[in-house]
């Protein structure tokens, strides 16, 4: 065009900057015949988002005309940058200061951990608004100040879905999960509508607490407000029923989501990857396809953990195959870590650990873990040995090698290297993570460790695990004595397996909950194999859907037999 106007040459300096191509919008900036405040802000602004504070600052003093914009641009810009003493210099020399100056003050002073300051300058603004106190509540609860948030909170005779939104955020955000809960019953009572903001937050929280009862009520409210088909409501209510254990809720809110992005398309592909359904990840990545959506690597991520959790080593080689070939600038240790471990798990540990040796970067001690885990699987201690010793040349406090490696050994009986083992660990200040498992009933977390006496209900739910011991034992169990894990009698052994975390949370709630409901219980470890063919054993014998999360996946038992198909 020979002579754009200004109002287009604003545009096109807009879109520069917003590319990240600061240096074109300057050069066309530069060429621009007439300039008015408007176009001046926009290159102002383009520098700060392209990270360019100097020139910004430049610009502002060139300036032949300046407003409460340009003013409060910069003071946002130093402000993020942390130059704290720069903004509150230009916020003295302003002229003619807004709400929107004071409330960029105050925002700033919170997001650089200036509390006092920012309640400072709020008292004695001449005039707030709803960002005034959502600015200073959201700043108070991300710097752990949430009962000075509260406080606050309670001082404002006018809440909006703002406010509310700001203070749920602020709790969930700082793991205060019940407290966001209540924030959310007290805007519904209040007759405050919950936006999609409000509901991401909400949702984030019951997975916090790992309550699906409690979020099954939120979504009750989602559908009510017609917002069950947001993109963005649909995504937090899939996410959270998936992470609660409840994936056939997840695949059918994944249904009605309207405007599905890539966002949807990860979660449910992951989603099903977590939980051993690696044909229905398949069928959603064909569906995704279709759709048009281009995959990244975190769909990649979820399929080759799919074929990992499924047992489909053919398919995951062909996914492998294809990301390193043409997806080459996506692949990433976690891609290199799954297929490590679906070589592993279907017993392909020489071609594994050689593809550790021979990966284009530096494996990390996930990819080596990946290699133990599966040597354990296998009872491969050579491999097992050569694959800790990498891990602790990368991190000597590594105690979920240290784990591993002596449970291998105790599984295959040798106790002098499981004793050994545990007595570098000892000297090397490595504390193993002990085990445990709950269920979340009510709203109120039940937690059980190995051989637990201290629940209220303990002895009804020994009482409860013999009377199940005595029925598996009618239907042919015996008890698997390799994951018995110290070295005393057989009797002994068998006794303790029987007080394992995840045992002891089923009989809790089976005495607990309504005859023929399904059970979920989650635990901080993996499951060990005499557990899950127990637990395979007891769904068959009381009728129920056991749902079982360990650090690794969800397994579904039902009517004796486990979703993994026993691979895992």
């Amino acid at each position: 065009m020979p002579a754009p106007d200004v109002q287009l040459s604003t545009m096109m300096v807009t879109g520069y900057t917003r590319n990240g191509r600061i240096d074109d919008a300057l050069t066309l900036f530069d060429k621009m015949t007439t300039r008015d405040v408007i176009s001046w802000n926009s290159m102002l602004q383009g520098c700060l988002d392209c990270g360019d504070l100097g020139t910004a600052r430049r610009l502002f003093d060139e300036m032949p005309e300046r407003n409460v914009v340009s003013w409060t641009t910069m003071v946002n810009g130093y402000m993020k940058s942390g130059r704290v003493e720069e903004a509150e210099g230009l916020f003295r020399d302003m002229p003619g200061k807004d709400v929107a100056a004071w409330n960029a003050m105050i925002h700033g002073y919170c997001g650089n951990g200036r509390l006092q300051d920012g309640l400072r300058l709020f008292e004695c603004m001449p005039r707030r608004n709803v960002v005034s106190w959502t600015s200073l509540i959201g700043g108070l609860d991300q710097n752990g100040k949430s009962e000075d948030a509260l406080l606050l909170f309670r001082k404002m005779l006018h809440r909006n879905v703002v406010i509310y939104t700001a203070l749920l955020t602020g709790y969930s955000f700082n793991s205060k999960h019940e407290d966001a809960l209540m924030v959310f019953i007290k805007m519904i009572r209040e007759g405050v509508f919950p936006n999609q903001s409000t509901f991401t937050s909400v949702l984030n929280s019951c997975r916090g607490l790992e309550a699906v009862d409690k979020g099954r009520e939120v979504h009750t409210v989602a559908i009510k407000l017609d917002l069950e088909t947001d993109v963005s409501v649909g995504n937090s209510l899939l996410v959270m029923y998936t992470e609660c254990g409840n994936v056939h809720d997840s695949v059918a809110v994944f249904k009605r989501i309207e405007g599905k992005n890539t966002v949807s398309w990860n979660s449910i592909i992951v989603g099903s990857a977590q939980h051993g359904c690696g044909i229905w990840a398949l069928i959603f990545f064909n569906q995704m396809l279709r759709t048009g959506f281009e995959p990244d690597e975190f769909t990649f991520t979820g399929l080759l953990s799919a074929c990992s959790r499924s047992g489909m080593l053919q398919k995951g080689r062909r996914f492998f195959e294809y990301i390193t070939r043409y997806k080459s600038a996506s692949v990433d240790l976690q891609h290199y870590t799954c297929m490590v471990d679906i070589l592993g798990r279907s017993g392909k540990l020489h071609e594994a650990e050689e593809l550790v040796k021979n990966m284009p970067m530096k494996p990390n001690s996930m990819v080596w873990l990946a290699l133990l885990s599966a040597c354990r699987v296998h009872s491969n201690v050579d491999a097992a040995e050569r694959a800790a010793k990498s891990i602790f040349s990368l991190d000597p406090h590594c105690s979920a090698a240290y784990v591993l490696l002596s449970n291998l050994y105790a599984s295959a009986g040798r106790w002098a290297d499981v004793s050994r083992t545990r007595v570098r660990m000892r000297h090397g200040g490595v504390v193993k993570e002990r085990g445990s498992s709950w269920v979340v009933m009510k709203g109120k977390k039940h937690e059980f460790v190995s051989g637990d006496r201290g629940h209220p209900l303990i002895e009804r739910i020994y009482e409860k695990l013999r009377w199940l011991r005595e029925k598996l034992k009618e239907v042919g169990y015996v008890a698997d004595q390799r994951f018995a894990l110290h070295d005393v009698e057989d009797e002994q052994k068998e006794e303790m397996l029987w007080c394992h975390s995840e045992r002891l949370a089923i009989g809790f709630a089976l005495i607990s909950s309504v005859e023929g409901s399904g059970i979920t219980v989650m635990k901080n470890l993996r499951v060990c194999g005499d557990c899950h063919e127990v637990i395979k054993l007891i769904s068959g014998v009381v009728g129920r859907e056991i749902v079982v999360r360990d650090s690794g996946r969800f397994h579904h038992f039902k009517n004796g037999v486990c979703s993994c198909s026993d691979y895992w």
